[in-house]
């Protein structure tokens, strides 16, 4: 059975799986360092609304599988994650100061795909089906 989520006017099931990388891949996030970043993963997508369905802290990059609301837009979520949690990180433990003296702990990107319980098959198969109307290619006008 699929579980929606609900706003004041909307309904919605959005995921994203989202993968970043420490700057030069280096392996620093474990122990303390590890410990803290999920603690404050969880705490900034808490304060955003989006539920962490699933999540993994590597040495060098982090996986997480979220549901975020539609008034989020996910490049402004990753921003949210990689800012706050690169400025705590570097505030709290001196030795990453040391290891990356110009202050950037992320790399510049990020990975992100949509998730969902429907194919883009049955989508398109949904949209050719709506009603019969003048045929524009691939994106049509009912009547």
């Amino acid at each position: 059975m699929q579980v929606y989520k609900s706003g004041s006017h909307t309904r919605y099931d959005i995921k994203y799986h989202i993968v970043w990388i420490t700057k030069y891949r280096k392996p620093i996030m474990e122990g303390a360092v590890a410990e803290r970043l999920r603690e404050l993963i969880r705490q900034i997508c808490q304060q955003n609304e989006v539920t962490i369905i699933k999540g993994h802290v590597s040495k060098d990059h982090i996986h997480i599988l979220v549901s975020s609301p539609p008034s989020l837009a996910v490049s402004s979520l990753v921003q949210k994650l990689k800012g706050a949690s690169s400025h705590k990180l570097f505030s709290e433990f001196a030795h990453l100061r040391k290891q990356y003296w110009g202050q950037h702990l992320w790399g510049r990107g990020y990975f992100v795909a949509t998730t969902g319980t429907v194919t883009d098959e049955i989508i398109k198969e949904y949209i050719e089906n709506q009603d019969s109307g003048v045929p524009d290619d691939d994106f049509r006008i009912g009547s």
